[in-house]
């Protein structure tokens, strides 16, 4: 790219690997990948667009009112808690601009200096409660990123919290200022990262409307394929855009058709576990932990790491296990060999967008279910049995006999009707007798007919095949790694046993 001197600006850590401009072959390509985006309804209609910058506008107004109502509890004048303010930033799709219906709308709530975390999880959380457009809330305090989830007007949304040392926060602010970050708690720090990296990356890709085309369609491949969720040790929505972004590096005139073909199999060669950068690392102001590239080889712990390119460095990439790591390999080499396919055969776009084969590549799964009696209990405690997942996995990898575990991305969330003990004994281990279901569901206004919440995750299991001419009896011994994983989930302080309930299972295909 050439600044405004003439002189070639370079995006990224290293020159471009090719800077040819498009076939006419390559535009026709890529028309045809926005059409089947088109058709695959990836894009939002302009009524919901509108519905989303209304709730950004009233969650605003909220955040102001949460600083103010804080700021006159703890007794400051009027004045100065009218002035305080607060502000929403978005970052993730939504700021990338490759959100889709019904897509998460990730918010930050930046608030000044005398507002602490504990007001933002019960003040904030408060007045959430009351609205009436507000559902499905939630807090997850202790969370590595603490977090309020909610559907606010039918709009799913993630805000999560930092406290600047501000003493008002302006509507103006502006958040790429690393001194921003001095003094600020870890917590903190990693909450105003989402959007400080999230406008770094736009910043650093060559073309912005290519690279959301491009994200965009490699976004529907990972859900389709189901590698797509940091949770539970795949790739997150952030990573995903890193790596589009520094492909669209390499290859800075490219369409998003060219783009997509050689980002897998880039990443299909890419020597891992060496880090994927979008520009040097850099010196910041601050003293904060971050990923060192010196140290790096010291760090085993990080499979595939993906670097943020905003200060501090963090490794976006933490969650990937051996097992998840070779199954977005074998993900990546079989999508490189089918999109060379659509490009040199015409082979339609679609077809990238296959949905994928979990429930029948394996023979063996663990099925992992968490139950509650009522709903709100059940969004805690099976999103906490959801966020632990990768644990399990991490036990599994480490038995014998087991090549691979490989967690889903979904789980899939039941509301059962029971009228008898033994029928919420085998809800609870995902029996559900439809003809009893049907009774109760029909005698839903009988006393004696209850009601619980089952949330039900699926970890495949690779065994290896016995070797020629072999007949001995190859043990898996599964019991630690369940009982461990059971153990963990059980320590959590908001666990009740009567309450509550947690089965690990094995189960065939």
């Amino acid at each position: 790219m050439n600044n405004q001197n003439g002189a070639q600006r370079r995006l990224g850590v290293t020159m471009p690997i090719s800077e040819a401009f498009p076939t006419k072959e390559d535009l026709e390509s890529s028309d045809r990948l926005l059409q089947t985006l088109k058709d695959e309804g990836l894009f939002e209609s302009d009524e919901e667009s509108k519905r989303r910058e209304i709730v950004l506008g009233k969650l605003d107004k909220l955040v102001k009112e949460f600083v103010y109502l804080v700021y006159v509890r703890k007794g400051y004048p009027e004045q100065i808690a009218k002035e305080a303010s607060g502000k929403i930033f978005t970052f993730g799709s939504y700021r990338l601009g490759v959100h889709r219906s019904g897509t998460d709308l990730d918010t930050l709530c930046v608030v000044p200096r005398y507002v602490d975390r504990e007001d933002f999880f019960q003040v904030m959380y408060d007045l959430l409660r009351r609205r009436p457009e507000v559902t499905e809330l939630t807090s997850v305090p202790d969370a590595f990123t603490p977090v309020i989830t909610m559907s606010f007007s039918d709009i799913p949304i993630d805000l999560t919290f930092a406290r600047l040392g501000l003493s008002t926060i302006p509507d103006s602010l502006d958040l790429s200022d690393d001194a921003l970050l001095r003094n600020l708690d870890d917590r903190c720090v990693r909450s105003v990262n989402g959007s400080r990296v999230t406008d770094e990356v736009l910043r650093l890709v060559p073309n912005i409307p290519t690279f959301r085309l491009t994200l965009r369609c490699v976004k529907l491949w990972a859900q389709r394929r189901a590698v797509y969720s940091n949770m539970m040790g795949f790739l997150g929505g952030i990573a995903w855009a890193m790596l589009v972004a520094r492909v669209c590096q390499l290859y800075p005139n490219a369409c998003a058709a060219t783009i997509i073909s050689r980002f897998f199999s880039i990443l299909h060669q890419w020597p891992w576990p060496q880090p994927v950068l979008l520009k040097p690392i850099e010196e910041g102001p601050l003293q904060v932990r971050v990923w060192n590239p010196k140290l790096y080889q010291a760090d085993k712990a990080h499979k595939m790491p993906i670097i943020t390119p905003a200060y501090p460095s963090m490794c976006a990439t933490h969650n990937v296990t051996d097992s998840t790591k070779a199954v977005m390999l074998s993900e990546f080499k079989d999508a490189a060999e089918l999109v060379n396919r659509i490009m040199t055969q015409r082979v339609p776009w679609s077809t990238l967008f296959a949905k994928d084969d979990f429930f029948t590549r394996y023979r063996h799964y663990l099925q992992v279910i968490a139950s509650s009696d009522s709903e709100e209990r059940h969004l805690a405690w099976s999103g906490l049995v959801e966020s632990r997942l990768r644990h399990l996995v991490a036990k599994l990898e480490r038995i014998d006999n087991l090549v691979l575990a490989h967690p889903y991305t979904k789980g899939y969330s039941k509301v059962i009707k029971y009228k008898t003990a033994q029928e919420k004994e085998d809800a609870a281990h995902g029996i559900i007798n439809a003809q009893a279901q049907e009774a109760a569901e029909g005698a839903a206004d009988s006393a004696d007919v209850q009601t619980i919440w089952i949330s039900i995750y699926y970890i495949g299991l690779c065994i290896p095949d016995r070797e020629e001419g072999s007949k001995a009896h190859r043990k898996l011994d599964l019991y630690r790694p369940k009982e461990e994983f059971t153990e963990i989930v059980k320590s959590w302080d908001k666990y009740d046993e009567q309450t509550m309930g947690i089965v690990v299972q094995h189960i065939r295909r």
